[in-house]
């Protein structure tokens, strides 16, 4: 089976990165995650990562750089993650599709929540890679 890329976005504002927490599926409802989601056909990662963004926060945002690393989800897909930014008059990100609550997280704060097992390893490499610390899992 082929390798399917599922993009997760390190958001990053004011130095906060925005965790938002799942609604469904039921196995992994109350738990956080970098916001994202699958690359279609046909389709680049980053513009699945800005076109993610868009359905589930409704922001405007544009993708910056790929953190280094790859982390398996349930087969066939694998997690990557890129740094990202809202642009200027995008709306504040809202749980519109898939999760019911987000919060943004200073680096003090980013391991207060429940990340999924898959997420926590891209966190702690996406805030390294942001220079925000704070790496201990």
């Amino acid at each position: 089976m082929t390798e399917r890329i599922v993009v997760g976005a390190a958001l990053v504002d004011g130095g906060r990165l925005l965790a938002a927490r799942r609604s469904a599926p039921a196995e992994l409802a109350g738990r956080w995650e970098l916001p994202g989601g699958k690359v279609e056909a046909g389709e680049t990662p980053e513009a699945a990562l800005v076109r993610e963004l868009r359905e589930e926060l409704g922001v405007a945002a544009e993708a910056g750089e790929r953190v280094p690393g790859r982390w398996p989800l349930r087969s066939p897909f694998v997690l990557h993650v890129w740094t990202a930014r809202l642009l200027p008059g995008s709306p504040d990100p809202e749980p519109l599709e898939d999760h019911d609550v987000l919060r943004w997280l200073t680096p003090d704060r980013v391991w207060d929540v429940p990340w999924l097992d898959q997420d926590v390893p891209a966190v702690a490499r996406a805030l390294a890679h942001l220079g925000l610390g704070a790496t201990d899992a």
